[in-house]
């Protein structure tokens, strides 16, 4: 028995075709058939019910086909330990990040990953910290660029906080805060404020301060984009908070908040009983590196 008659048997039950399953595999749909027919042999059963329109198993190949995966699975999970051992780490990882996360600093600690381990396949992908922190927990994710607020709370999520600055108020130049230097969060009751939707960290620094003066955001507009969110401001609509190194643009004008101050963070956040495999282990490592230093 060999590894690759196993291989193409799950290929056939999973595209329950023979031809599919040589395309996927790169190889000869006859060879594909003649490796089965000497598995077969060497079962003394037939795996494969070949007299319909599609492939089928047999009793005695939905018996097999889980120990064929098995199989399989410990000779690719063997390969990986040796890579890991020799550095040649393997695999593929999954991250995700917020939108208002610089996309400088993510680009390059994607480049600086890419070129230390080119054999890792990455996928990337945006969302709110809240879904990010619920992929993480889900395994869908390896790593994610997350924001946080003073009280924001993960549990089974490790974090590492990279950045952390204050956030201030953005009005535009005809605001009539445009004068002011600092202000209190309580005067900004009656307001309409311009804010990130809901599971953001940003929006979450902001309906906590408000909460702690005693009353709820006057939220006029939502956007996923701080660009927007600035945009808008810009016009006089109402009211941002942002961190303060994306509100320095012509046209606005940037108000520190005091009572309490306002505080934003960004963090790498990864599942807290550890990644599950050498590549992701690999990601954190660098990415710690990379955004830290």
């Amino acid at each position: 028995m060999e590894l690759r008659q196993l291989e193409y048997f799950v290929a056939v039950a999973e595209d329950a075709n023979f031809t599919r399953a040589a395309e996927r595999l790169n190889v000869a749909q006859p060879g594909v058939s003649a490796q089965i027919k000497q598995l077969e042999r060497e079962f003394g059963l037939p795996l494969l019910d070949r007299s319909g329109r599609t492939v089928t198993l047999t009793e005695a190949g939905r018996a097999v086909l889980p120990f064929a995966r098995a199989a399989l699975g410990a000779v690719t999970g063997s390969k990986q330990a040796v890579d890991e051992l020799t550095g040649l780490v393997r695999g593929s990882v999954a991250i995700g990040t917020i939108t208002s996360c610089p996309a400088v600093a993510i680009a390059d600690m994607i480049d600086g990953f890419h070129r230390a381990h080119p054999a890792i396949e990455i996928t990337l992908s945006q969302d709110n910290s809240d879904r990010l922190v619920d992929a993480i927990r889900a395994g869908g994710l390896d790593l994610a660029v997350i924001a946080l607020s003073a009280s924001t709370s993960y549990p089974g999520v490790a974090l590492k906080v990279f950045v952390d600055e204050r956030m201030v108020a953005v009005v535009g130049d005809g605001d009539p805060f445009a004068g002011q230097e600092t202000l209190s969060i309580k005067a900004f009751r009656d307001r309409a404020l311009i804010s990130m939707p809901t599971g953001t960290g940003i929006r979450s620094c902001v309906d906590e301060a408000c909460a702690r003066a005693g009353f709820a955001p006057r939220i006029a507009f939502e956007a996923n984009d701080p660009n927007m969110v600035l945009q808008l401001a810009r016009r006089g609509l109402g009211v941002a908070f942002l961190p303060t190194s994306m509100a320095a643009r012509p046209g606005l004008h940037a108000i520190a908040v005091a009572s309490p101050a306002l505080r934003g963070q960004l963090a790498l956040a990864w599942r807290a009983d550890g990644p599950v495999s050498p590549a992701a282990t690999a990601l954190i490592d660098h990415s710690i590196a990379a955004l830290s230093s």
